[in-house]
Parts: C-alpha cells; structure tokens; sequence
C-alpha cells in the first residue's frame, strides 16, 4: 500500500487561545488584515472587540457570508480585499466562513469571479493570502481542509472547490468560541463531525495516519456529541467536540469524503436542509451498504468504537441523530416523484465515486423513497 500524509496548517489548540492573535499576525509579518465573519459577530460585537484589540492590524471587516457562501460573497470579499490592499486575512466561524475566506483569498490576485473555478476543471493561481482560521463551530473542519464547498443559486448548484491554496496557514481552535452556539447548531455541526470521520475511514483513497484520525474523532462524537446538545455549558463536551472537529478534519482531508457529502449537496441545494444535517440524514444508511466493504475494515471500524458490527453502528447513528433532534426523514416535504428523481440525478456527484460500493441510480431512488 503505498500512500503519504500531508498536513501544513500549524494548529494552537485551547481555551483562551483566539487571545494570541496579534502575535500570530506578528509573526507572520503581515500589518493590514480582513476579518471575514457572518452578520451574527457584527451584532454581537465580537468582530468590533476583536479588530478594537488587534492593534491596528485588522483594518476592515467582511461580514455578508451566508450560510450557504455563495460565488458573489466570494467575489465581494476579494473585492474588498483588493480595494485595501489586505495582506492577511482572519476567518472567524463556521465552515461557511471559512471557505468563503479560503476562495477569495485566492481568487483576489485574478480579476475573476470564483465561477471560473467552481466545478470547472480550471486550476487556481497559485498566490493566496496567509489566512488565520477560527472555528467557531465544533463541525466543518475547515480550519485544516484545502476544501471550499460554494453554491452558486443563479446556476443552481453547490460544490467544492479543492485546491492547495486554501489550507490556513494557522487554526486558532478556541472551544471558547462554541460555548454560545444553540442546541441544533451543535447538533447539525456534530453529525457533520461523525460524516468526516466515517467517510474519511471507509473513503477508497484511506490510508493508516487518517484511519487512526477517524476512529479518535468518532469515538469522541459518540462520547460528547449528546452532552454538547443537552448541556450547552459543559465545557469539557463543548473542549472534546472542538477537538474531534479538527481531528476528523485532517482525517477527511486527504481520503475525501464520500456518499454522505454526495447527497448532502442535493439536499441542501434543492431542499435546504443544513450541510451538517444533510450529510447525517443518509450516514446510517450508507454504514449498511458499506458494511461489508473493504475485506472487513468497516466492521472492524465500527467494533474499535465499542458496536457489535457496521450493522450496530448504523443503529447507533440513528439513535444519535433522533436524541440530538435532526431530521431522520423527508416526509415534511412532500416530494413528488420528479423532485426524487432530481434528488437521485445531482447525488451523482464526484465524492459518489470515492464510496467503496458502488452506489446505483435504484440505490439511491430506494433510499429518497424511504424517507419520504
């Protein structure tokens, strides 16, 4: 088996941590910086605290990320990052902001819109702007993935973007962060965790540094997840969830994600249902198709974890999913046949064929049939 691990973002992890920003920006060299955030850190303040606190050095914030990035914050942000002269750049959220920040730091040293990159085969410039990662989710780990997954509305469609540039130069991962999120933030961005880790594990490009990685971090999401969603202020479910964020986060790198984050697009696309919640609904159904791949390793997976078998594991995702309040079905939207069928057509997307089983067009019909 021949593979290789590459992971080049250093990582500072713990309580209190986001408090050595200007020192990392000092050691960086760099003097006039872009906060990138949602409006949520606008109207709380954070954002002004944090560029009040920065010591001249963040001189401006972009804070219209949504949800969902679309191409048009994207190209806003390297708008703006162009009209300053930004030479760093600090992403302060969930993976929305994140990837926003990764792609506009990129695309900002072309006169282009992202569009030219996204889902088009055209390779990036090789220039990008050092860029700060701060997570204020325990979900994406985008704070160590060269990932930037966009949507683009006017041409209906959502994707990734992968490309070296976008792995951070520094994650400042700072549990502190994720002490305010709501029970079905952490809920949705927990199950996201479990989907890296999962996939990551059973993805065809596996290897033995990511295994490892996987089977830590969906150990501590079987452990903390519920604790997290039940009791918002513990802090030791809040410190092991930021943990298993970023762990599943570099073990995904690499391998790639697979059926799950495959249907996970449609989803959120069609039907808007959150990234993380998306990627949750269809696990357990994919841990059954998947149990008996790879000469075992699923199930040996799934019985490192402490389950019977891949089978056991599949119960315990759902269990997981139904105590935390996610969605377990589709019966609230009514689908016709025609929107199934969509549902199956834009699931065939690249991570599809990264699934050690082959994944049919009846398999999926069957599997949006059941749920609705």
């Amino acid at each position: 088996m021949l593979w290789e691990y590459i992971q080049p973002v250093t990582i500072r992890f713990g309580e209190g941590v986001l408090g050595e920003l200007t020192d990392v920006v000092a050691g960086l060299g760099c003097s006039c910086g872009l906060l990138v955030c949602t409006p949520f850190f606008v109207r709380s303040g954070l954002a002004e605290k944090l560029v009040a606190e920065s010591k001249g050095v963040l001189v401006d914030i972009y804070s219209q990320v949504s949800p969902n990035p679309e191409v048009s914050e994207v190209d806003a942000c390297a708008q703006l990052i162009r009209n300053k002269e930004i030479d760093f750049l600090v992403a302060m959220g969930g993976g929305s902001t994140l990837d926003c920040a990764k792609a506009a730091g990129t695309v900002c040293f072309t006169q282009d819109s992202i569009r030219k990159y996204h889902g088009t085969g055209v390779a990036l410039p090789a220039k990008h702007l050092p860029l700060i990662a701060v997570p204020s989710t325990a979900g994406t780990g985008s704070e160590v993935t060269c990932v930037s997954v966009l949507s683009d509305r006017d041409l209906g469609k959502k994707g990734p973007i992968v490309s070296n540039n976008f792995y951070p130069t520094i994650a400042l991962v700072d549990p502190e962060l994720t002490y305010s999120l709501p029970a079905h933030i952490t809920a949705g961005t927990g199950i996201d965790v479990l989907s890296h880790a999962v996939e990551g594990y059973w993805s065809k490009g596996h290897q033995p540094v990511c295994d490892a990685l996987a089977l830590h971090a969906a150990k501590l999401v079987f452990q903390y997840l519920r604790t997290a969603v039940r009791e918002p202020d513990n802090k030791e479910a809040r410190a092991k969830m930021a943990e298993a964020s970023v762990i599943a986060g570099l073990a995904f790198t690499l391998p790639k994600t697979t059926s799950s984050h495959a249907c996970s697009f449609p989803l959120t696309n069609l039907l808007h249902i959150p990234h993380g919640e998306a990627c949750g609904l269809t696990l357990d159904y994919f841990a059954r198709i998947n149990a008996e791949a790879q000469n075992g390793r699923v199930h040996a997976f799934a019985r490192d974890l402490g389950f019977q078998d891949a089978y056991a594991m599949a119960d315990a995702i759902y269990e997981l999913k139904k105590d935390i309040g996610l969605r377990l079905d589709l019966k609230e939207f009514n689908l016709t046949d025609e929107q199934v069928a969509d549902l199956v057509r834009i699931s065939r997307h690249p991570n599809l064929y990264n699934n050690p089983v082959e994944i049919t067009d009846e398999m999926l019909n069957e599997m949006y049939q059941s749920m609705r």
